[in-house]
């Protein structure tokens, strides 16, 4: 693919993407505003996910500005994500998703995701970091520092950029790097490829993102 770049700055740049559970999608600041709009009493039924319809190879840098608006919470990006078998993640013969995790991570689909900003619960909030996970399955295979301030002492944007190549995953935060992991296929079956990603949110957070790329490396 060529590299796609998306400014995510109105409503135009996200036709075509694809929301699941019940969410809105705004842009009071010129940015893509993402949040719930279910009681986050709810639980998982409260939670969004965000689909990119672009497929991303392997052999990719995926990277985005982002900002923290409301807290607690907690933020997700699903990469490389199909579905069961290599099917299409959005073939209507799967499953309907409406946004709880278990969908997602023992579900019909596989993906890497990555959660940062991870703020939702009291010993998330005590020790910040970014975890990786490798589905199906809850397999928690790599994990970093996460730099990102709460959100009363932050200004943003925080540039986020993850890359996965040859098998090889890193995540870094203002070219801060989190975590650097190499998918042996020891763990959750053979490394991913090529894949779609999407933003996940878990209620009542709220975030806004910016200037997306999806570039072959």
């Amino acid at each position: 693919m060529s590299c796609y770049r998306n400014p995510l700055a109105g409503p135009g740049d996200v036709a075509g993407w694809v929301l699941e559970g019940d969410g809105a999608v705004t842009f009071p600041q010129g940015r893509l505003r993402l949040e719930s709009t279910r009681d986050p009493a709810q639980g998982q039924a409260a939670n969004v996910v965000f689909w990119c319809p672009v497929e991303a190879p392997d052999g990719v840098a995926i990277s985005w500005d982002f900002w923290p608006v409301h807290e607690p919470g907690l933020c997700i990006l699903f990469f490389a994500a199909t579905g069961h078998d290599g099917r299409d993640l959005f073939d209507p013969a799967l499953p309907a998703r409406t946004g709880e995790y278990e969908q997602y991570h023992h579900g019909s689909l596989d993906a890497y995701h990555v959660s940062y900003f991870r703020r939702r619960w009291e010993d998330e909030r005590a020790l910040h970091t970014c975890n990786l996970r490798k589905s199906h399955g809850f397999h928690l295979v790599a994990a970093g520092a996460d730099p990102l301030p709460d959100v009363p002492d932050a200004r943003g944007p925080y540039r986020i950029r993850l890359t996965l190549s040859r098998s090889a995953v890193t995540f870094s935060i203002n070219d801060v790097e989190s975590f650097r992991w190499l998918d042996d296929g020891s763990v959750g079956g053979p490394p991913l490829g090529p894949g779609r990603i999407g933003f996940r949110q878990m209620a009542p957070m709220v975030a806004e993102y910016a200037n997306l790329r999806i570039e072959p490396i």
